[in-house]
């Protein structure tokens, strides 16, 4: 039997208005949030896709919400295979390091194992066969990683200047702002 919160992901388009309307759904019922957590990371879900979609929304307002599914999240991160799930999934991953470096202004503490799980996936799907919006939310979650860990900046200058030519224009616009920032 279908949960509520399947059912109303069944009912999810890709369109913007569609997200954003099933996202304030969730905002103002948290209790479906930490279900949206485990179906974003349920590949085999047929909605998961959909579930990552509205994370990101929800993230964008309430963030301190996956303070206690961290690890969860973190550890998971690397089971996503779909580049519809992984895209929303990146820009979290950001919006989550960013966070955690402004930690005294929202609360949200990664540990050290987070970290190194955020670091793994960004550096895998910065170098696979994904599409450029996610590789852009990688760069930039590796550039602020790079502050804080002295071994990341150069290895993501290699990967950019190495692989740049090969990439679109949206990706070497994303890869010169990054270069520039570690120079």
């Amino acid at each position: 039997m279908q949960s509520e919160l399947q059912r109303k992901l069944d009912l999810v388009t890709a369109y913007r208005e569609s997200r954003l309307k099933y996202a304030q759904e969730v905002l103002e019922n948290k209790h479906y949030f930490e279900e949206l957590v485990e179906i974003c990371f349920s590949p085999t879900d047929r909605n998961n896709h959909k579930a990552c979609y509205i994370l990101e929304f929800v993230a964008y307002e309430k963030l301190i919400w996956l303070q206690p599914q961290l690890n969860f999240f973190c550890s998971h991160l690397k089971v996503l295979k779909n580049e519809s799930s992984i895209r929303p999934i990146a820009k979290v991953t950001q919006l989550l390091i960013q966070a955690h470096y402004k930690k005294a202004e929202n609360g949200i503490f990664l540990s050290e194992e987070n970290l190194q799980d955020c670091i793994e996936t960004s550096f895998d799907w910065l170098i696979n066969d994904i599409k450029v919006a996610t590789k852009a939310y990688c760069m930039r979650t590796l550039y602020i990683l790079g502050n804080y860990c002295d071994w990341i900046h150069p290895e993501l200058q290699i990967i950019l200047t190495k692989d740049y030519a090969a990439h679109s224009y949206a990706y070497q616009a994303v890869a010169r702002e990054v270069l520039k920032k570690i120079k």
